[in-house]
């Protein structure tokens, strides 16, 4: 029977949470709280080549965890991560056991030459080593057997099947488990490092240690699933199932203090767990990246989503390349049309005209008094963007967000007039005011700002003076962002700060040959 050890990496995979700023009392802390619950692994944090600061998990050199894991418990192991290339091997100091026993080296699958070379000197150096393969459920049978032939060679502590993709369901779990374990040699562990894209972390953990193996199995946690995006396994969700199922073997309460004290504070401001871009990744093995890119767009919706991530190369998709999903995102959007005609027709009705432009912000509900006058004092032209308007009569819907329309569909048919850029030819009527959807876009983040690319067009038609509402940038609070509620969705701080500056930029650019004003309360600098 396998001999069960849980390696907690909160401290390690939990600090992309929160860039591994636990700050200094709370790394100590949570290692305390660890070793009191018999974790048989603590990982600590990365080693890096860079600046050292106290309150960040990440350290420069081996010296500097030993205050944080001094004194040591003698039935635990303390290890660190190095990302090839991350730091060079000659400035990790020799093991002489007062700071970290291990090191966990993660490399990808072309790396592995040099990885060996790094293996070898920290080896030679008194480290345990872990070989940690980066998407190991991207190699084939034949890599994978051949990268075990030369790990046996080496004899590390351990060799952790990675599924960083999180595309693992039992069956393929158990293949790659049989695999590893019938050709690793006996004296080496076999670890599992998994992420919760398709929720299965926990149940896929259980399955390894009903096998019947009699090597020791290693199993990678975080404290409260703490992990980017969807997260990882639980390790007091694992440590309470050894207790149940196995043997009682840990305290489960210092697991839950870490979680109340040390964490939830950190989840209050940036959640993880469950995430529609990471669903989509596993469903088509690709790096979360791809569809996190396309979802932050809002501008597709989820059968063009999907679209889009089934163009992606099959040798692509384990690594994220930005410039890939951006060339298959525009190639597919920038449907070229020739609207000469539609410029004319416009021109005639819009040119010389104020025109007022609505976009769905929040300020449209509670700033209405400040339209209502505008609108009876100058009597616009009212062009509603993405959105269908409840509180004020639009003569013109301006449409360039496929997802968008799927919301508008069932009363897009009583809108008087309706331009629409021309990525949605397949989704809209003849009789729609096309417009050629690249000729329109911006330069460089959030290029295809509807408010910008339509701005960009009123200038084409001899629009002059323009007058803004509704357009109220981003806040981490949803309901501070629209008027309507389906388009509300959560925001990170820094992401809502970013969405707020590309924006800025976008329309900024766009306004530069016109008259406007800005009429309702805005975070965008404009």
């Amino acid at each position: 029977m396998s001999k069960i050890h849980i390696l907690d990496c909160t401290l390690r995979d939990g600090g992309y949470i929160n860039k591994w700023n636990f700050g200094k009392e709370n790394i100590r802390e949570i290692i305390t709280n660890l070793d009191a619950a018999n974790v048989d692994i603590v990982e600590c944090g990365f080693l890096r080549d860079v600046p050292y600061s106290e309150d960040v998990s990440v350290y420069s050199c081996v010296s500097q965890i030993t205050p944080f894991i001094t004194p040591k418990k003698e039935s635990s192991l303390y290890v660190a991560m190095i990302a090839l290339g991350d730091i060079a091997p000659e400035k990790i100091l020799p093991c002489d056991g007062t700071s970290i026993d291990g090191i966990r080296l993660s490399f990808h699958k072309h790396e592995w030459e040099e990885a060996k070379l790094v293996a070898m000197d920290l080896m030679a150096k008194g480290y345990k080593l872990f070989i940690q393969p980066v998407g190991t459920t991207a190699y084939t049978d034949l890599e994978l057997l051949n990268l075990i032939e030369e790990v046996n060679k080496l004899r590390p502590y351990s060799f952790h099947l990675v599924d960083t993709l999180g595309v693992l369901y039992r069956n393929d779990l158990l293949r790659l488990f049989y695999l590893i374990d019938h050709n690793l040699v006996p004296q080496i562990n076999l670890g599992f490092h998994s992420h919760n894209n398709l929720q299965l972390s926990f149940a896929n953990a259980q399955e390894l240690l009903r096998q019947d193996s009699k090597r020791n199995i290693v199993i990678d946690t975080a404290v409260y699933g703490m992990g980017r995006g969807v997260g990882n396994l639980a390790t007091e969700l694992l440590a309470e199932y050894v207790n149940m199922n196995i043997e009682q073997r840990y305290s489960i309460i210092p697991l839950l203090t870490i979680a109340d004290k040390y964490l939830m504070s950190v989840y209050a401001q940036q959640k993880w767990g469950y995430d529609l871009p990471y669903f989509l990744s596993a469903a088509y093995q690709c790096h979360p990246n791809y569809a996190a890119y396309l979802l932050r767009k809002e501008t597709l919706d989820i059968p063009t989503i999907s679209r889009m991530l089934s163009l992606l190369p099959v040798d692509k998709r384990d690594l994220y390349h930005k410039d890939l999903i951006e060339d298959i995102y525009y190639s597919i959007q920038s449907c070229q049309y020739d609207d000469g005609r539609t410029i004319t027709e416009l021109r005639g009705s819009l040119e010389g005209e104020p025109i007022l432009l609505l976009a769905p912000g929040a300020t449209l509900q509670t700033e209405a008094a400040k339209v209502q006058a505008y609108i009876e004092v100058n009597q616009p032209i009212v062009i509603a963007i993405n959105f269908i308007p409840e509180s004020f009569d639009e003569d013109i819907i301006f449409i360039s967000n496929r997802k968008r329309l799927s919301s508008l569909q069932s009363k897009i048919k009583q809108c008087a007039k309706i331009i629409a850029t021309s990525n949605l030819q397949d989704s809209l009527p003849e009789c729609v005011n096309f417009i050629n959807y690249a000729s329109y876009l911006g330069e460089g983040k959030a290029s295809d700002n509807a408010g910008a690319m339509l701005i960009r067009f009123l200038a084409q038609v001899g629009v002059k003076q323009i007058a803004l509402a509704g357009f109220d940038g981003f806040a981490v609070n949803t309901n501070e962002n629209y008027c309507v509620d389906s388009y509300k969705n959560v925001l990170e701080d820094d992401e809502a700060q970013k969405k707020n500056v590309e924006i800025t930029r976008q329309l900024k650019l766009a306004l530069n040959d016109v008259n406007y004003e800005v009429i309702t309360s805005t975070r965008y600098e404009i």
